[in-house]
Order: C-alpha cells, then structure tokens, then sequence
C-alpha cells in the first residue's frame, strides 16, 4: 500500500502521536481548565503545551495568540467572517481553496467587495498585482501560501510587505505548508495565519486553528461563538483576552495532546529537513512524469517553488479512473476531481474535469515515488 493523499491528511502520523491521544483520554480525560482537580489542570497543561510547540514552529513569542479549533477552514471563517464588514474591500489570489472562495462569496452578497488577482497556468502570483488591486477600503488580503492542487508556493513575504506598507491585514492559509515548509511570521509580515492539524502537522483530524498577531486588536476580531470557557464564569458577556475569546466550549483535549505530539516531532525532526526531504521526492516525481508519453503534468515543474503535492492528467483518461486504476491495481492511494478547489481549476485550465493529484509527506520515500511513476507508466501505455 502506498499513501499519496497527505494533501488530503497526512498518513501514517509520527511516532508518539496515538500514544499521546490515548494517554489524554486515559491519566487527563478531564474538561481542561473547567475545575481545580488534577485531572483538569493535566488537560489544560496539555492543551497549553501545545500551544507552547505551535508558537515555536511559527516563530510566535505568545501562544495565547493562538486560538484552537477544528481545522483550518473554521479558522479562515472566524478570521473572515469577524474582520470583514459591507463596505469593506478583500483581495484574493486566483488559486484558493474554498475555505476562503466560499466564505467571501457568502460575505460578497452581504456587501463585501470581493477582488480576485490573477494567476499564471502554473499558479504563479505577482505581488504587483496585488500592490494594484489596494483601493482606500482594502482591509484584508487573504491568500494561501501553497496551492492544494498544485502545490505551488505563493509569494507571502512580498505580499505581505506589499499588505503592511499599506496599512492592509494579511491573512495567510498554511493548511498546506505548516510542518512542511519554514514559516516565520515576523519576517513574513503576516497578520493572522490560519492552520490545520491534521496535515503536514501530523496530528489527528478536528484539530487547527487561528494564530492572531499583535497588530489585530481583540475587539476587532470578532468570534464566530460565544459561550463557556471556564473564565469569567460570572459574566454573562464573553472575555475580550485571547485565546477565550475565541475559544468557547469543551476544547478537543485529546486531539490537542496529539497535535502537541506531532508538532514536536516536527520541531525535533526540523522543518528544514523535512522540506529537503519533501523537495527530493517531488523533483523525482515531477521529472519521471515528465518523462511519460501522453502524461500531463500542471504546476511549475520546479520541486523548489512548490509543496510536494503533484497533479497529473493521463491522455484518454479521466481524473477518477486513474485514481481508481492506482488503488484497485496498484495500491496507490490518491485524490482525483476538483480538490475543493474550482478557482485553481478554471486558472490550471482543467476546469471542470479535474486532475489526479498525487500529494506526499515526509514518511514517504523515494521507493515509493518510482514505484508510482511505474503503475502511471503502465496506465499511460494502456
């Protein structure tokens, strides 16, 4: 069996990752910081943790400025949703994942002004373009920083330039590259990033969040929820301090537990590393189906301007019956279609047919790598 669907979640998870979910849920399987008793202050301790590893890997120096959630689409909701207002004006990028097309979309017809910039076939995105699309009720501009069809990386750090120079909140979306990729928001000049837990992280699933940076200001940011979160249990009103503000209900403990795990295996294994080894696998990939007749490959067909995540077409078949074939055939686990992702579709030119997207992770290896390019080889030859 060979996994090329950590796009999707990344499999297996790191070592100690289901032994620290596991030992949540039997020594700390208490409401974390709801009560006094040891149980409840060990799940706090290892939610905070956590916390603790995430602001590391990001190079955040308060981790109550994270704020934990479900998965990175509930964190682009509650950064979207509570920072922009009709009247306001948000720019995009032409290759986003509907975690951010859908939710401006729903706050368009609201009033919201909405403008998309552009991007070349290979998911290329000029920072000038964006420095043109500022008008005087620019607010936000929301991005992310790889794309989950093609894997190529956006240009945040001149964006991000671009967005403080003109006093504009940058919002990015590292669903694909946080644990895969170095992230610095400081030299970024990122405002708010929002994260997944179960990809390149490698935690469990219905973890993420939103980290929150200086310059947002709590009231101005308003929470998607409202509820108990163990302070201030006197007011009916809910606290203005990070991260309760964003945080109410039981919190997820024993998947934090795992998260906090996975992060600092990748803390421990080192992000450079980890992208050095991501790096080598895609230049193998992308070179062998290059090299195979009546194989289409999309992207920049650089491995250094890109995540490790690869979508293919085969002339004379469609997108799922590839996917099918590598599984049924092969043992190859893929993703074939849309990618929740129409806007990168429409600008890649494969629209609505889709691709086969084969995305890999750090415990994959370069076996694995020739051992896909030779079953796609022999789907091309059919």
């Amino acid at each position: 069996m060979i996994y090329f669907d950590n796009a999707a979640t990344s499999w297996p998870k790191p070592p100690g990752v289901i032994e620290a979910v596991v030992q949540c849920m039997t020594e700390a399987g208490a409401n974390p910081g709801r009560s006094g008793h040891r149980m409840s202050v060990a799940a706090a301790r290892l939610v905070y943790q956590a916390r603790e590893s995430v602001a590391a890997l990001l190079g955040v120096d308060d981790p109550l400025r994270i704020a934990f959630g479900l998965n990175v689409t509930e964190a682009l909701n509650l950064a979207l949703r509570g920072l922009l207002h009709p009247g306001d004006h948000v720019i995009t990028s032409a290759v986003e994942h509907n975690s951010v097309m859908r939710p401006l979309r729903a706050l368009e017809r609201q009033g919201v002004e909405v403008s998309v910039v552009p991007c070349t076939p290979e998911g290329i995105l000029n920072p000038q373009d964006v420095h043109d699309a500022i008008t005087d009720r620019t607010s936000l501009i929301v991005m992310n920083h790889a794309s989950n069809v093609i894997g190529t990386l956006l240009p945040v750090g001149e964006v991000g330039r671009i967005a403080r120079d003109h006093g504009v909140l940058f919002l990015v979306d590292a669903a694909q590259t946080a644990g895969a990729y170095p992230i610095d928001v400081r030299a970024m000049h990122i405002d708010l990033l929002a994260f997944t837990g179960h990809k390149a992280l490698g935690g469990p699933m219905g973890t993420g969040g939103l980290w929150v940076g200086e310059r947002v200001d709590a009231g101005e940011l308003e929470p998607l929820k409202r509820g108990g979160t163990g302070s201030l249990s006197e007011h009916e009103l809910q606290p203005d301090f990070l991260p309760d503000l964003y945080e109410s209900g039981t919190a997820n403990a024993p998947g934090i537990a795992g998260l906090g795990a996975a992060v600092r295996w990748v803390l421990e294994k080192g992000v450079d590393t980890i992208r050095a080894h991501e790096v080598m696998l895609a230049r193998r990939l992308i070179d062998g189906l290059l090299a195979i007749p009546g194989v289409t490959v999309y992207g920049t067909h650089d491995a250094e301007r890109q995540t490790a995540t690869v979508s293919l077409n085969v002339r004379g078949m469609e997108p799922s019956d590839v996917a099918f074939h590598l599984d049924e055939e092969y043992g190859i686990m893929c993703r074939s279609g849309l990618h929740c992702s129409p806007a990168t579709h429409r600008t890649i030119g494969t629209f609505p047919r889709g691709t086969a997207r084969l995305s890999m992770g750090v415990l994959n290896t370069p076996e694995e790598v020739d051992a896909v390019l030779g079953a796609v080889a022999r789907l091309a030859a059919r």
